[in-house]
């Protein structure tokens, strides 16, 4: 198992931390990016096992930071960097996806061992959205999954009176219930969706999808409903969806997780998934 790492430079001034994980034999492997959701991270939980199942089963697997989701380049794992994170917006994430493509589809170093004309994206929860969007518009996508993903962003932010109080305030606390860290959204998080509604509208996204489309759902999902998962599948009926009974919104996993093999949900999840891009 060959592992690297690098820091590549994102539009937004903060860099993004990116790693990946393959077998090196000389030959082309397709390339799966992953795409870490709310509060996350590339190295929560189990995912470094994910990683590793990817690259066993002959992909080129990467995974990155969002540059402003509140990790840092000597601290990436947890949210040292607070005020990064109440900046960020779905814009920027798109912007880091975008770059960590070009990354891949330029870098030299792992052009003998990556086949660039052959990529997934992969996304978690907020992110599987950020993966739709991208896939939709980037013609360098070949397929889309999304593991346990939201079908919308607008219904997620707050409404009534508490988005009154956003507005008023500029900022709204969240408690990370890991950390106890109260973690800021201000308010151009809003302002920058509503600026950008059309293109971060992820039914748009979905309908208009060309490309082999993979949902991933845990009937027993606390955070992101099933029904998001048949709302995406009924917007594009060429998707395929699979439903993990008994599965939670992290397939079995938790963080930090110091068990050597992946929880089992999510061992079936990445199996679907292989056989999903090995058609």
């Amino acid at each position: 198992m060959t592992q690297g790492e690098t820091i590549i430079q994102g539009k937004h001034e903060k860099p993004i931390l990116i790693d990946y994980h393959y077998l090196e034999n000389g030959q082309l492997k397709p390339i799966i990016i992953f795409c870490h959701g709310y509060k996350g991270f590339k190295d929560w939980g189990a995912w470094h096992l994910m990683a590793e199942a990817f690259a066993k089963a002959g992909f080129f697997f990467v995974k990155f930071n969002f540059s402003y989701n509140g990790g840092t380049m000597e601290q990436p794992i947890d949210f040292p960097d607070l005020e990064a994170f109440g900046n960020n917006n779905y814009s920027i994430e798109l912007d880091d996806l975008n770059s960590v493509i070009d990354w891949v589809c330029s870098n030299s170093e792992i052009k003998n061992e990556s086949n660039r004309n052959d990529i997934s994206l992969m996304g978690h929860s907020r992110g599987g959205g950020i993966v739709s969007i991208k896939a939709e518009e980037d013609s360098r996508i070949k397929n889309v999954i999304s593991l346990a993903g939201v079908s919308d962003y607008k219904s997620r932010f707050p409404s009534g009176e508490a988005f009154e109080n956003w507005k008023k305030d500029g900022v709204y606390f969240v408690e990370n219930g890991r950390t106890k860290q109260q973690m800021p959204h201000y308010f151009q998080f809003y302002t920058n969706f509503i600026e950008n509604e059309e293109r971060l509208t992820i039914n748009r996204a979905v309908k208009n999808l060309k490309i082999p489309h993979l949902i991933i759902h845990g009937d027993a999902d606390t955070s992101v409903s099933i029904e998001e998962a048949k709302k995406l599948h009924a917007w594009n009926p060429k998707s395929t969806l699979q439903i993990i009974e008994g599965a939670n919104h992290v397939f079995g996993a938790s963080h930090p997780w110091k068990q050597n093999d992946l929880p089992n949900d999510l061992k079936l999840a990445i199996n679907t998934i292989i056989t999903f891009l090995n058609k």
